[in-house]
Formats: C-alpha cells, sequence, structure tokens
C-alpha cells in the first residue's frame, strides 16, 4: 500500500538475495532433472492481477520485482544499492545529475531490445500512467534524457536522498515501449524468469527466460502456490507439497519441523512494521490524548509473545533497526493502563476495529481488544476480505477506526506525511522535516528522519505492535534463502535445489 506500503502480500514473500548479474549461475547444467530444478514456494495473499502500476500491494512486485522486470539497479542483502540494468551510474557535483550506463544486448522477452529509449519511456510513465500513490516518490525527477542508446541521464529538481533508493522498488521497473498493452496478465520484462501460467486461486509459476541477457538461474521454474488457511500450507511443506514456506503464518508450529535431517528454519527480520492504525481524521481518534491512550493501553511484549509466539522484534516507530537513523522508541509510551485511563478522562468509546483476514492481524487484534477492553475502549472487531475488500474500504476509503496492517515497503515513513492516506494524519512539520532530510547530508538525513520518527511517536499518530520477522522454512537442500528480507522482491534468482 503505498506500495501500498503495506505488506500486503501480507506476511507472503518478501525475501531478497543473490547477486546483481542474476543467479548463481549453474543454470542446472548439473545433470539436474527439470523436476529437480523447478522450486515451489508457499504464500499468503495472491496479487488480485500483475500490474504493480495500477494496482496497490506488494504481492505483484514481490512475484515479479527482479525475477521478471528488471531495474537500473536494485538492493542486495545487505540494503546496499547496486547495479542491475546500469552497469554503473556517475552523479554531478551537485547531485542533481545521474547518469546511467546501460549494459549491453540486453532484450525483453518480447525480444525488443532494451535501450536508454526505454529507460526514458519507463520512468516518464511513471508521472502519465501509473495510479499509485507511491508514485510521488519521482515528483523529484525533472527530466529523463537518451544521451546515445547505452546511456541515460535523469535530471533532479534539487538534490534527493531518496531518488536513487526508489529506483530500487517498483517505481524503477524497465518497461518494453510495446510491452504495456496488458500489464495485468502479460507482463514483458528483461528479467532471468518469464510468466510460465496463473491459476487464479491456486499458483503462480516463473519459468527461466532462455534469452537472459545474465547468467541463467539455477532453477527451471518457481511456482508459487498461495494458501489461505496456515495449517493447509505447513501440512503441504510436511507432505512435500511445497519446497519452502516463505513466511510462516503460525510460529507456534515451528515444532513439526524441527528434524534437522528434513527442514531448515531461518530467522532474520524485516522491513515490515506491524502498525495499529489509527484514524486520525475522525472521533475518537481525532484526538491526540485518545491515541495516546490506545499506545498506553497496549502491552507490546504480552501481545508479541501471545499474538507471534514471541517472534519479531519491538520497535515503536514507523523505522526498523536497519535503517540508519533507527531509534528505539519503545519507551515513549510504556505499558500503562491507569496513564491511558487518565488521559480518556473517564469516557469510554466503541470502536470498529476492521482488519485484513490474515492470521497476524486477526491474532494480533484479539490480544489489541482485550487489552483496550481494560481501560474503556471497546472494539469490535470486524475480518475483511484480503486484499480486496480491506483495500476497498480501509485503504481507499478510510471507513475505519482501528485497523493492523503490516507496512513492508523501505524507508516509508514518508506515508504519514500524506494527509489523504488511509492514517488521516496531518502534521506540516512532519513532512518539513522528510523534505529537509532528502535535500540534506547524510548526517543531515539521519538527525531530521529520527526527529521526524520522534515527531510521529509523540503524536501517537499510530501504534508500532512489533517488527514482522523474516521466519522461512525449507526442505533440507533449498539453498539460496536469506536472513533478512529488506527489498521489495521476492529475488529467485539465488535460489537453487539440491
Amino acid at each position: 500500500m503505498r506500495r501500498i506500503g503495506i505488506w500486503i502480500a501480507a506476511g507472503g514473500l518478501l525475501l531478497a538475495t543473490a547477486a546483481c548479474g542474476g543467479g548463481s549461475g549453474g543454470g542446472g547444467g548439473d545433470g539436474a532433472t527439470p523436476e529437480s530444478r523447478s522450486l515451489s514456494v508457499g504464500a499468503v495473499a495472491e496479487p488480485a492481477n500483475l500490474d504493480f502500476t495500477s494496482t496497490e500491494g506488494a504481492a505483484i512486485p514481490q512475484a515479479l520485482l527482479v525475477n521478471v522486470y528488471e531495474g537500473l539497479v536494485k538492493l542486495d542483502q545487505n540494503g546496499q544499492i547496486v547495479p542491475l540494468l546500469a552497469e554503473k551510474w556517475d552523479v554531478s557535483g551537485d547531485r542533481k545529475t545521474y547518469t546511467f550506463t546501460l549494459r549491453q544486448n540486453v532484450k525483453f522477452s518480447s525480444g525488443a531490445p532494451f535501450t536508454a529509449d526505454d529507460v526514458v519511456f519507463s520512468l516518464d510513465r511513471v508521472k502519465s500512467d501509473w495510479k499509485l500513490k507511491i508514485k510521488t516518490q519521482l515528483d523529484v525527477v525533472d527530466k529523463v534524457e537518451k544521451k546515445d542508446d547505452s546511456t541515460a541521464v535523469v535530471t533532479l529538481k534539487r538534490p534527493s536522498n531518496g531518488f536513487l533508493y526508489a529506483m530500487t522498488s517498483r517505481l524503477g521497473a524497465m518497461f518494453s515501449r510495446t510491452g504495456v498493452a496488458d500489464l495485468a496478465s502479460k507482463p514483458v520484462g528483461t528479467g532471468p524468469y518469464v510468466l510460465g501460467s496463473w491459476r487464479r486461486g491456486d499458483s503462480l509459476k516463473l519459468d527461466a527466460n532462455p534469452s537472459y541477457w545474465g547468467a541463467r538461474p539455477a532453477l527451471s521454474s518457481v511456482t508459487l502456490k498461495y494458501f489461505k488457511d496456515a495449517t493447509a500450507m505447513n501440512n503441504a511443506l510436511l507432505t512435500g507439497g511445497i519446497d519452502v514456506i516463505s513466511s510462516v503464518q503460525a510460529p507456534e508450529s515451528l515444532q513439526q519441523f524441527a528434524d534437522p535431517n528434513r527442514f531448515e528454519t531461518i530467522e532474520g527480520t524485516t522491513n515490515g512494521e506491524v502498525v495499529l492504525s489509527m484514524n486520525n481524521g475522525r472521533p475518537p481518534f481525532d484526538d491526540k490524548k485518545v491515541r495516546q491512550a490506545v499506545r498506553h493501553a497496549i502491552d507490546h511484549k504480552a501481545l508479541l509473545d501471545t499474538a507471534w509466539a514471541g517472534r519479531g522484534q519491538l520497535i515503536g516507530s514507523m523505522v526498523p533497526p536497519t535503517d540508519p537513523w533507527y531509534e528505539d522508541r519503545t519507551g515513549d509510551y510504556p505499558y500503562d493502563p491507569a496513564k491511558a485511563k487518565e488521559l480518556l478522562g473517564g469516557r469510554t468509546y466503541d470502536v470498529k476495529m476492521r482488519i485484513p483476514n490474515l492470521p497476524y492481524a486477526v491474532n494480533s487484534a484479539q490480544v489489541v481488544k482485550s487489552q483496550l477492553a481494560q481501560v474503556g475502549i471497546n472494539a469490535e472487531i470486524e475480518p475483511l476480505e484480503f486484499p480486496a475488500r480491506w483495500l476497498d474500504q480501509v485503504f481507499t476509503k478510510g471507513d475505519y477506526d482501528l485497523s493492523i496492517i503490516n507496512h513492508v515497503e523501505p524507508r516509508d515513513m514518508g506515508i504519514f506525511a500524506d494527509k489523504s492516506y488511509y492514517f488521516r494524519y496531518d502534521n506540516p512539520e512532519f513532512g518539513e522535516l522528510l523534505a529537509s532530510a532528502d535535500e540534506g547530508t547524510e548526517q543531515e538525513q539521519a538527525g531530521d528522519l529520527k526527529q521526524a520518527a520522534k515527531l510521529l511517536s509523540e503524536d501517537a499518530a499510530a501504534d508500532w505492535l512489533f517488527l514482522f520477522p523474516n521466519l522461512i522454512v525449507a526442505k533440507k537442500g533449498v539453498t539460496g534463502l536469506p536472513k533478512n528480507a529488506i527489498a521489495e522482491s521476492f529475488d529467485f534468482t539465488g535460489l537453487a535445489k539440491q
């Protein structure tokens, strides 16, 4: 959702691995059979369609970005920006001009060559055709020009620390000038995989691209198998129906996979802030004291232990520890029911908590409901089908009092600067801090963003329940799975199967 900033894949697929060249090499030339070179990955929420330029949600870029669509740059496993379709880039002294030198002999899956014309087309199209709120991240771009077939020049209106980082996201995806007629069902990219088949309600299969410009991926195909039920996904791994659970949806069930001869469990971190959203635009949460009361009413440690078996991390803000400007803000609103009641002034409220019907949200909502009831806020839980109904009712229409969603877009604190965003948070000082951070030096950027996170917390614009863990279980012999999930894509290019 901002990507939507939200882990709208909801626990689905946020993994990032592999080198920029497009794979671990190997290309399956070790005598492996096609069957052994395929991989099946269990996930939760499937894409509504395949067009991430007009459809909110993380599920689409998680499946297609880097795998089918590539950008000029991407994030590596350490969060560093590395070359992809651009061999290199140079930045002018005033930090306003980026000159990208493109790789040679790259083709789209349609056979069309990739040139600087496609860079101009793709970045201009963000402003003219994209329908997502996140497209404003590239408003800083003044013009995009072709110097020659292998060189594209991007000129910014002002220096921007966020520009190149934004280019690692779906916003930087390169499209063919002749390949955008049916983005919802026929993606055309330069990546190591192409769309094989899509069985709606069941699975999405990607096949290795035989004409890929880089090193061939080790897998001949990857199938994303979608499950609405955590138990069903666990059983599929136990019985051999899938090879990987991309994001464990029932952490208390991990004991089932304790046999090290059969399974491997990986636990790391993500960018995913599980947010208790409060509608700042209507009563009672247009009152800062009520929002502050909510923050004091939540016992976050107890919630994490109960809702997600203690897996994850308490953060207290919209900044994960992997960002340079992270500060632990968990002490801003310590658990204090008496303080919460004092802030409410003896008043009680009946509110509606409209949540996605996803395990982490449903489990967390039960705990939140119980804890809020202790201070006089009575929350009625209404699970909504995800993504369609939640996106429509909560994200688009803002028709909710409380919600819970996992926001996973990297460095997404800026969603609070948009008062039309579903939080309906409106504080000009916050937006000014973000603008200053984007133009300043690295030191100034870190200082401004720390101040912005502090302001967001003090205003109780939302409550941050916990940082979602990267919790993966795989069959023994699956390699290339990352410890941390810190990019938009599930990068298949580094995965292999022994």
